[in-house]
């Protein structure tokens, strides 16, 4: 590569320089970007199926549900329910919401 001397050169030399260099960049960051995903997909295809599934692509079934609302149910994972607070702070168990305990008991009631 030729040495060149920026100090030297003029401002319109020196922005299609630049220009040249931008091209250059971009041309090269394609021809990576390609060659990454050929050998990208050449390694998926020995490891389909096998990919880590993480915890937020699982849904869970509900185990809790609100005696008042049915419909606002809780898995048990994460922050607590706004509905339930209340209630474990007055001395109710997590158990007492449990889903077939609420509907064993709105049976019971409506008997």
């Amino acid at each position: 590569m030729s040495n060149l001397n920026l100090k030297s050169m003029s401002v319109d030399s020196l922005l299609a320089l630049r220009e040249q260099i931008d091209d250059v960049l971009a041309e090269r960051i394609d021809s990576e970007r390609q060659e990454l995903a050929s050998r990208l997909a050449r390694l998926d295809r020995f490891y389909i199926g096998k990919r880590n599934v993480s915890q937020k692509d699982v849904s869970l079934p509900a185990k809790y549900c609100n005696p008042q609302n049915p419909q606002e149910t809780w898995a048990g994972r994460g922050r607590i329910p706004r509905w339930m607070a209340p209630a474990l702070k007055a001395g109710k168990k997590k158990d007492d919401f449990r889903i077939e305990r609420v509907l064993r008991n709105k049976d019971n009631r409506s008997r």
